[in-house]
């Protein structure tokens, strides 16, 4: 069974969001190992400059590097990431289950991504050229996922 780690930074403050994914954690249990890696947000003012996000990506940056698994095939998901429909995504995890042992998925902060992390993974995905909460994004990709399995065994969730 392949395994799929999430790694995200920030905390799920809405109860309504931790259901969800608690629900799409264990729906993925029956065709995958699932663990989930939270780190915390690096903290910003209000209006912060440019160089203050920066820093902030790259503190968050050396926090998610650590938790990459070395032979995992890493997805970072970031706006300029290839879209894919939910049978691409489904095909992309087939493909990858025959040859890594498991995928690692990184959701940045609500500031993204410091480039270092997207040069470290093997694909760049964006789910929507919408612009989403970070929070309500692992809802999103918890079910992207869990429809990616349907579809790869045949049941009937994707119709």
């Amino acid at each position: 069974m392949i395994g799929v780690k999430i790694i995200t930074v920030g905390t799920l403050k809405e109860s309504y969001l931790r259901d969800a994914c608690a629900e799409y954690s264990k729906r993925l249990g029956g065709f995958c190992k699932i663990s989930e890696v939270n780190l915390k947000e690096e903290k910003l003012p209000d209006n912060p400059s440019d160089g203050e996000i920066s820093s902030a990506l790259q503190k968050e940056a050396e926090k998610i590097l650590a938790e990459l698994p070395r032979k995992a095939y890493k997805i970072a998901l970031c706006v300029e990431g290839k879209q894919l429909s939910s049978e691409e995504l489904a095909q992309r995890i087939e493909s990858v289950s025959a040859t890594h042992g498991e995928i690692c998925l990184i959701i940045g902060s609500s500031h993204g991504l410091d480039e270092s992390v997207k040069s470290a993974c093997d694909m760049r995905l964006s789910v929507s050229k919408l612009t989403f909460p970070h929070q309500l994004m692992r809802v999103i990709l918890l079910e992207a996922i869990y429809r990616g399995f349907n579809i790869v065994k045949g049941t009937r969730y994707h119709k």
